[in-house]
């Protein structure tokens, strides 16, 4: 009933059915009829017949086959109803894989890198697969072979290790088939790793993160942490892969992620360390990945003015130079924070993702898949340091009132960059101690500046009244700590957040048992309603500035400089708090009244030491007789009053041209002051007795100014020069 044949034009030896459908289509009743078939069990393929098909089996490949590099054998195209017994199937089969196996192995073995023929010729020599050429078939021949050979061949655990070790023809991996090749393959594709990494990238444009110095998430340092703006990042979008603790890796505004590679030579990265990582060779890419990325990073660092300073160098430079380069680290911190290591990130995110970078065993492989970032902190982790390193060099150093605005401009600048250093390093494990690090680092440039600002309440109150300054002008510590309370001021926002506390009574009492400061007991520091302990730093240290005046003024012999000393001072105090709105409202309307207060009697104290007992010459008390022949008039008492207003006026007038009151406008005000006590008085007592000195012996020795002049000379006074000689014009010529 059935025939067997061998298909001829095929050349295969495999039975197979004559026709089929006719046979199917034969009456019934023609086959009951017939004799009871005998039952035959299909023929198994000889073994020649099988060796014939394995030999030609390139006649019989499949398009697919022919794209892989090798072919399958003819009897792979045979239909399963032809072949009847799971025997032969199981032996086909395993022959398929087999030959599989060879084929493949044959593509990665050409492309051994230990081979002698590559060793002959030369790493810079060696062709690549991934070029960056056009022609793309054998790098992705060479990849569908990997992926057979895991499939086929998975390597044991004990195969696993570094390619260069295990694939150098040693007798042990010889030994290991398969894995042999897995070897060779792991070694070249960390080759090609490295070549692509270090070939492709682009030259990094660090004019490119200029404007990145300039960025800030929020021009208000008050809310610099609450005002992130996040954007929103479509669904659709390839690169916006889920990350750590945010629901996909998006940048902040003032991070500007830069292409480091082109997109294809990513996408081959990507290709690469997915097989490396799957075979368990994930730890060698990302140490490839390190060892290329890493020298870029601290380029990129060196060129953004980045130095490698111990903290020893730190503290050992001058302040002048320090502070120069805490500029350019602020300046370096935010193009390296917002544009190397952003873009560093986003290049690792993109090529290791979910790939597991470790030599772990299949039991392990879930937990490895969490140190994905590895080879990212591997690269940027030893910048990063040295970046923060500054920082904290500056936050340990020693502290001085100098120091206080560049360390809260660091302390500023640190937390503007935190939430961005948090969404670039807090997200994974492997990099959050750099989070942390810097976490940690404000946090003690936080205690620098609180510490500080303490050291210059204490140097304000322990600045010893050594010397007087000449000419009553305003004092040097006077300069400084106003124009330093105005700049904290400026800094209100950072320091109400820094300065928690009051001062202390402890500090209030720190000069106790020093001889040369003021007692602090009596101190009034005013408290009032919703006062900041900011404010009340600011109203200390100017109580104790007052305190240290008062007893700079006990160095001046002279009352009247002692009380123009005091004026002076006060009254500088009062125009730099009125010149500074942010210090006016700190300190307060109240406080304020205080201060002019103490100014107005300043200056009036000094006009009644200084100008009253020349006032009361002009006086007529003294002058007038009585009884006898005269006229009621005592005119050597006349004389001797004249005498008197002109040495005292005179001496005034040349020590007070040397006394200095540097504001132009409080000059003026006080030698009009004087002018309309003194001139009037003058006028007055002159025309009242003028003519009994005219009428005697020599009037000019007596009558020595006009009222003019008098003018005149007044105007001379708080130049803090002598007084320069002029024209007085007489009552007698």
């Amino acid at each position: 009933m059935r025939s067997l044949c061998v298909n001829k034009a095929r050349g295969s030896s495999l039975p197979v059915f004559r026709d089929r459908a006719q046979h199917r289509a034969e009456p019934a009743s023609q086959l009951n009829s017939a004799s009871p078939p005998i039952s035959l069990p299909p023929s198994p393929p000889a073994p020649c017949a099988i060796a014939q098909t394995h030999a030609r089996a390139h006649t019989c490949a499949s398009p697919d086959s022919r794209r892989r590099g090798y072919e399958r054998p003819a009897w792979r195209r045979v239909r399963a109803g032809e072949v009847e017994s799971r025997e032969t199937m199981s032996q086909l089969d395993t022959m398929d894989e087999s030959t599989e196996l060879e084929a493949a192995e044959r593509v990665v073995m050409r492309w051994d890198s230990s081979s002698a023929s590559t060793a002959a010729a030369g790493r810079d020599d060696e062709p690549m697969l991934f070029d960056g050429a056009g022609d793309r078939a054998e790098a992705e021949r060479f990849l569908r072979a990997v992926d057979d050979i895991r499939r086929l061949a998975p390597p044991s655990p004990a195969a696993v290790g570094s390619p260069r070790r295990l694939s150098s023809g040693s007798g042990a991996a010889a030994g290991l088939g398969g894995c042999s090749a897995v070897q060779v393959a792991m070694a070249r594709l960390e080759d090609e790793f490295r070549h692509v990494l270090s070939s492709r990238a682009f030259d990094l444009e660090i004019e490119a993160l200029a404007d990145l110095t300039s960025l800030s998430i929020s021009s208000d340092r008050s809310n610099s942490v609450s005002s992130i703006d996040l954007p929103v990042v479509e669904e659709d979008d390839p690169v916006s892969y889920r990350v750590g603790r945010r629901s996909s890796y998006r940048s902040l505004r003032s991070i500007r992620e830069i292409d480091l590679l082109p997109d294809d030579a990513v996408a081959d990265l990507r290709a690469i360390a997915s097989r490396m990582a799957a075979a368990g060779y994930g730890r060698e890419c990302a140490q490839v990945y390190a060892s290329v990325r890493k020298p870029a990073v601290d380029a990129s660092l060196r060129r953004l003015g980045v130095e490698r300073l111990s903290i020893g160098d730190v503290q050992r430079l001058e302040w002048d130079a320090l502070e120069a380069k805490i500029r350019r680290w602020i300046r370096a911190a935010r193009a390296a924070v917002r544009g190397v290591f952003a873009s560093e990130r986003r290049l690792s995110f993109h090529i290791f993702h979910d790939l597991p970078i470790s030599n772990v065993t299949v039991a392990a492989v879930a937990a490895a898949s969490a140190t994905h970032d590895t080879p990212f902190v591997e690269a940027v982790k030893g910048a990063a340091l040295q970046l923060f390193g500054f920082a904290e060099a500056i936050s340990i150093g020693r502290r001085s009132p100098e120091k206080l605005f560049k360390i809260i401009d660091l302390h500023d600048a640190l937390s503007d960059l935190l939430p961005d250093v948090s969404d670039i390093f807090a997200a994974s494990k492997a990099a959050e101690s750099i989070y942390v690090q810097a976490v940690e680092i404000r946090s003690r440039l936080a205690d620098a500046v609180r510490g500080i600002l303490s050291e210059f309440e204490n140097a304000v109150l322990r600045d010893p009244p050594k010397t007087a300054v000449p000419g009553g002008t305003v004092h040097p510590l006077t300069r400084y700590v106003m124009n330093y309370s105005s700049l904290i001021s400026d800094y209100r926002a950072t320091l109400t957040e820094l300065i928690v506390s009051r001062p202390s009574a402890s500090a209030r009492l720190a000069a106790e048992g020093n001889e040369l400061a003021p007692s602090l007991a009596d101190l009034d520091l005013p408290e009032l309603d919703n006062q900041s302990p900011l404010a009340a730093h600011i109203i200390w240290i100017i109580v104790v500035l007052e305190h240290n005046l008062e007893g700079k003024a006990s160095l001046y012999k002279d009352t009247a400089l002692s009380h123009l000393f005091l004026m002076n001072n006060v009254h500088y105090i009062v125009h730099k708090v009125k010149d500074s709105p942010d210090l006016w409202s700190m300190i307060g309307d109240d406080y304020l009244k205080r201060l002019t207060g103490k100014f107005t009697v300043a200056a009036t104290n000094y006009q009644r030491s200084s100008w009253l007992k020349i006032l009361n010459c002009l006086r007529d008390e003294g002058l007038h007789v009585s009884g006898g022949f005269s006229s009621g008039i005592s005119k050597s008492a006349l004389r001797e009053r004249f005498k008197s207003f002109n040495a005292a006026f005179e001496d005034a007038h040349r020590v007070q041209s040397g006394w200095f009151v540097p504001d132009t406008q409080l000059r003026e005000e006080l030698r009009i002051s004087i002018a309309e006590k003194l001139l009037p008085a003058y006028r007055s007592f002159l025309g009242r007795f003028r003519h009994h000195i005219e009428n005697g012996k020599h009037p000019e020795l007596y009558i020595k100014h006009s009222a003019e002049d008098l003018e005149n000379s007044v105007n001379d006074l708080f130049e803090g020069a002598p007084p320069t000689p002029h024209n007085r014009r007489r009552s007698h010529g």
